[in-house]
C-alpha cells in the first residue's frame, strides 16, 4: 500500500473526510514519526507497532565497481518492530501451509 492508497482507504472509508482532509491527516501523522525520530525518540503505536533508530557502527566495506575498499562511516537508520497484536493479525490470515523455496540451478 503506498501513501497515497493510504489516502483513498481513509476517504473511502470515512464519507464525511475529503481526500484533502486525508492528506494533511496522514501528512502530519508521518511527519511526527519522522521527526520524532530525528529527535532520537521511540515511537510506540500500540496494536500496531514501533519505530525506533538502530545504531550501525563504522565499517570497511567494498565498491563492487572497483573492488577497492571504502570505509563506511557510522550511522543511526529507522527501524520498525510489529506489535504482537500485528503479528498475530498477520499470521492469522496467512494461509497455514508455507511458502515453497524457489531453487535456482
Amino acid at each position: 500500500m503506498t501513501r497515497s492508497d493510504l489516502i483513498a482507504a481513509l476517504a473511502s472509508r470515512f464519507p464525511n473526510l475529503m481526500a484533502k482532509d486525508a492528506d494533511i491527516a496522514v501528512k502530519e501523522i508521518l511527519d511526527a514519526i519522522g521527526q520524532a525520530l530525528v529527535n532520537g525518540d521511540r515511537v510506540e503505536i500500540r496494536g500496531f507497532g514501533s519505530f525506533s533508530l538502530n545504531f550501525r557502527p563504522a565499517r570497511t566495506g567494498r565498491n563492487p565497481k572497483s573492488g577497492e575498499t571504502v570505509l563506511v562511516a557510522p550511522k543511526r537508520v529507522p527501524h520498525f518492530k510489529a506489535g504482537k497484536e500485528m503479528r498475530e493479525r498477520v499470521e492469522a490470515s496467512v494461509d497455514a501451509t508455507p511458502m515453497p523455496l524457489k531453487r535456482t540451478a
